[in-house]
């Protein structure tokens, strides 16, 4: 073999062990780059939607109105538009019920107002466990990859009698490319999920503001007629 490896060398005269851990993470890391623009994308639209829909809520319209205008809309809404309709279909429901007791009425928007705002919060969060669970895994598999393919490279060396450094060189050098691929795949998703958590922490406290201005707009709007 030739004293210079290109990075396609070193891999083909790695171990088996090596090039399956290299495998798997070129593999994790291609995944989390999915997930990286999937959540991008998700959390933009929400931020937008957000945006687009507390000007409508704060145009000072009725309400009503806007409910049935978002029923139109209704495979398309996320966010506070999904929170708004169903907290305002439940107060409606409740308020035909029983409109003297204004209280339980506002009690039970809210709950129906947490059960969106959980599903909601599920939804932005989706995928993310397992970018973060790339930038923790991956630096350790990258190194056990390294670890293996030096053991692998020395112990050949018991089966000859003048040992060099250019006999090990090719497969120690094949081993610390593991390492590099791990935190190749392990930067990138740690900083991603970072950023992401903390939109969705973000996107998080401005769904719950809303939650509470918009009860206190019901709890004014108390036993006016529907």
């Amino acid at each position: 073999m030739g004293a210079d490896f290109s990075l396609l060398d070193l891999i083909i005269h790695a171990g088996l062990v090596v090039q399956l851990v290299l495998l798997i993470l070129v593999a994790t890391s291609v995944l989390s780059w999915a997930v990286i623009f999937e959540r991008g994308r998700v959390l933009r639209r929400a931020r937008q939607a957000a945006a687009g829909f507390e000007q409508r809520f704060w145009s000072g319209g009725d309400l009503s109105e806007l409910y049935r205008e978002l029923g139109g809309e209704e495979r398309r809404l996320v966010g506070l538009a999904t929170i708004f309709r169903q907290g305002f279909r439940e107060y409606v429901r409740l308020r035909k019920v029983d409109q003297d007791t204004t209280e339980a009425v506002l009690q039970g928007a809210e709950r129906s107002m947490r059960v969106a705002l959980s599903r909601e919060l599920g939804r932005l969060e989706q995928h993310l466990p397992f970018l973060a669970t790339v930038g923790s895994v991956s630096p350790y598999l990258g190194l056990f990859g390294t670890v293996w393919g030096i053991m692998d490279s020395f112990s050949a060396l018991g089966s000859v009698q003048q040992a060099t450094l250019a006999m090990v060189a090719p497969g120690i050098s094949g081993a610390l490319v593991s390492t590099a691929i791990g935190l190749f795949a392990a930067i990138p998703a740690t900083i991603l999920y970072n950023r992401y958590a903390s939109q969705v922490e973000r996107l998080h406290n401005r769904y719950e503001e809303f939650m509470e201005e918009f009860a206190i707009l019901l709890q004014r709007q108390g036993r006016a007629p529907l």
